[in-house]
């Protein structure tokens, strides 16, 4: 099978948007376990009982949001990045960096197919995560409900394709295409791997 090499470009591309989505995904994550309104709500509230007073659980939940809200900016933010990052991702097949792999190409093996495909799919679902975000953040208000019912889908396509991925990775450096994850760092094979 022919061994494929990984630009600079490439690598740093790559990892710049896995960091970007992990970052992501640890918020949402957050978001729904540990920084759910709800759960903060109930910790400020066991917490003023102690003091003799109360608020109103409509108190206590716009108050979790404000505990939880500086965390979500930096999903916004780090939203803002991947869009740069996507469309950069976008832009340099244009000038002949990067380009996307056809997976209609007939001498393709029904492997290399489906990783083709998995990819473009992959890709569509993160530009429509991306344009859902920036409606949600920027556009107008009436669109914000809809757009968040589709937004927040993002996390199924999201953990399947990590799940996927990095089966995918250790299968092929148990076969044969062993190098592959010190390629994606380095640049070049690992020596030992070379050897074996």
């Amino acid at each position: 099978m022919e061994e494929r090499n990984y630009t600079t470009i490439y690598r740093v591309m790559h990892w710049a948007i896995a960091l970007c989505m992990i970052f992501m995904l640890i918020t949402i994550f957050l978001r729904l376990t540990w920084m759910n309104k709800e759960h903060v709500a109930d910790i400020i509230q066991n917490y003023i009982a102690t003091l003799d007073t109360s608020l109103s659980r409509e108190q206590l939940i716009i108050l979790a949001k404000q505990i939880r809200k500086p965390m979500w900016d930096w999903h916004v933010y780090t939203g803002y990045v991947l869009v740069g990052l996507y469309g950069l991702r976008m832009a340099l097949p244009l000038i002949g960096k990067m380009k996307f792999s056809n997976p209609l190409e007939k001498q393709l093996t029904k492997k290399m197919k489906f990783q083709y495909w998995l990819y473009l799919a992959f890709y569509g679902c993160v530009a429509i995560s991306l344009a859902t975000g920036l409606i949600i953040e920027l556009g107008p208000k009436t669109f914000k409900a809809t757009m968040e019912s589709i937004h927040v889908l993002s996390i199924y396509y999201l953990i399947a394709f990590i799940i996927l991925h990095i089966g995918g990775i250790v299968i092929a450096e148990l076969t044969n295409q062993q190098g592959i994850i010190s390629r994606m760092v380095s640049g070049t094979k690992n020596k030992q791997a070379t050897s074996s």
